[in-house]
């Protein structure tokens, strides 16, 4: 069974993509150790369901890794991870509340920080083109093995930048959600 979608609900969609590749884009500009690309994915996952959120997070990957950031391509699991899991989060618990950003950021970040870290040792030897290569070769530097720096760095950019997505999300849902007239 198909359901047709809203005009509203599409142009949301769109917007979310769109804060995506404004968020990556600003954070590769200024070599930023977050990565910003994920605020739409979990916007459209918390206002719209898992499917919303992972459909954001594969169209913001493929627009960024084809126009500006070819690493994105190979991230796009992240996103998908992204996706699901604050879909997942937030269906149990739609309403976005400031009090709730540390679990809900600790809950989405760990599934795509194994994935991330795994993607970038094995991929790309712990250097890719965002801010926090720079703290992974500090760290390897200092005696950190590799595997080990990148997933250091990796549990901690991840989490901050997820606190920065659902923290956003808090001050944006009930507002997306009224004007959506979508509850899960």
């Amino acid at each position: 069974m198909t359901r047709k979608m809203k005009p509203r609900v599409l142009v949301f969609l769109a917007l979310c993509v769109a804060l995506n590749l404004v968020g990556g884009n600003l954070a590769l500009l200024l070599r930023l150790p977050v990565y910003l690309d994920t605020l739409g994915t979990i916007l459209a996952a918390a206002c719209l369901g898992p499917w919303a959120g992972m459909l954001v997070g594969l169209t913001g990957s493929l627009v960024t890794g084809l126009t500006t950031d070819l690493f994105s391509l190979y991230y796009l699991p992240v996103q998908l991870i992204v996706g699901l899991t604050a879909g997942l989060v937030y269906r149990y618990r739609p309403q976005a509340q400031a009090k709730n950003v540390w679990w809900r950021a600790l809950a989405i970040s760990l599934p795509g920080t194994l994935v991330s870290t795994l993607i970038t040792v094995l991929l790309f030897n712990g250097i890719t083109s965002s801010g926090s290569s720079l703290l992974v070769q500090l760290l390897a530097g200092l005696g950190l093995g590799k595997t080990a720096a990148v997933f250091i760095v990796q549990v901690g950019t991840d989490y901050l930048d997820r606190v920065i997505g659902v923290a956003f999300v808090a001050a944006v849902y009930r507002v997306v959600t009224t004007r959506l007239a979508v509850h899960h």
